[in-house]
């Protein structure tokens, strides 16, 4: 039996049991093992590493440890620019898009109202979400350890316990998402895109209120929901100045 010396830095800990945080510690397992297996029977899902280590030498997930070395994990860097090091997933996803679990239909919504494109399924299974992750190019969100660890999922994310809220701010911060935001582009119901249309093409579906003092429509390309500057679209304004303080103000307005 061989043996390799562990050490998990930063947020990666809060995966780990008490015993095992911020300290080296050694692990026995059959060699050569790929890194990936040493690193997910800790409980640490992959696509929260940004950087594994080997004796000084960055490596991706699928090489091969040997006896005695030593292995240093690293999360997502927030501070220091690590373009020059090989990363866990050499290739960077061109486009951001989403796909959220059952557990997160809330924040797949919200999501949505920035314009990002975000996919939610409340009846796929394990097996399939993380298919649809790998296939279409998709960065997975969910609180499902087990789920982010799966081989088909090439980017993702762990959501901690807490309000929709504080999620989104967590995702955006760590994602660094506000460059990208195009709030009010995309259907919330259903994540199709919004397009414009004149008041006529619309008005036996808008309130004769609403009608009397508003003149700017966008209609949905999916389900055909009706959009306006309504007090919805206020409060979420209020909530993406929030997130992303100094953002411009929305070019496809909805309530």
């Amino acid at each position: 039996m061989s043996q390799a010396t562990l050490r998990f830095y930063a947020e990666l800990n809060d995966f780990l049991p008490p015993a095992r945080r911020q300290r080296d510690w050694r692990m026995s397992f059959d060699a050569p093992a790929p890194v990936r297996h040493l690193i997910e029977i800790c409980g640490v899902p992959h696509t929260e590493i940004e950087l594994i280590m080997r004796d000084g030498e960055s490596i991706d997930l699928e090489t091969r440890v040997g006896d005695g070395e030593r292995i240093a994990v690293y999360p997502m860097f927030e501070a220091f620019d690590v373009r020059s090091v090989l990363r866990v997933r050499p290739n960077a996803l061109r486009e951001i898009r989403f796909l959220a679990d059952a557990h997160l239909g809330a924040l797949a919504r919200r999501l949505r109202m920035l314009g990002f494109d975000t996919l939610w399924h409340n009846d796929l299974g394990d097996v399939e979400l993380a298919a649809v992750a790998g296939r279409e190019h998709r960065i997975l969100l969910s609180r499902d350890r087990q789920l982010l660890m799966r081989r088909a999922v090439t980017h993702g994310c762990y959501l901690r316990p807490g309000s929709t809220r504080s999620q989104l701010a967590y995702l955006v911060e760590r994602l660094q998402l506000c460059a990208e935001i195009r709030p009010f582009s995309r259907c919330i119901a259903c994540n199709s895109s919004l397009v414009a249309v004149a008041p006529s093409a619309v008005r036996d579906r808008v309130p004769p209120a609403v009608r009397r003092s508003l003149h700017d429509y966008w209609l949905c390309e999916g389900c055909g929901r009706v959009y306006w500057k309504g007090s919805h679209w206020q409060a979420m304004r209020r909530q993406i100045a929030e997130i992303c303080p100094g953002a411009a103000d929305p070019v496809h307005p909805r309530g």
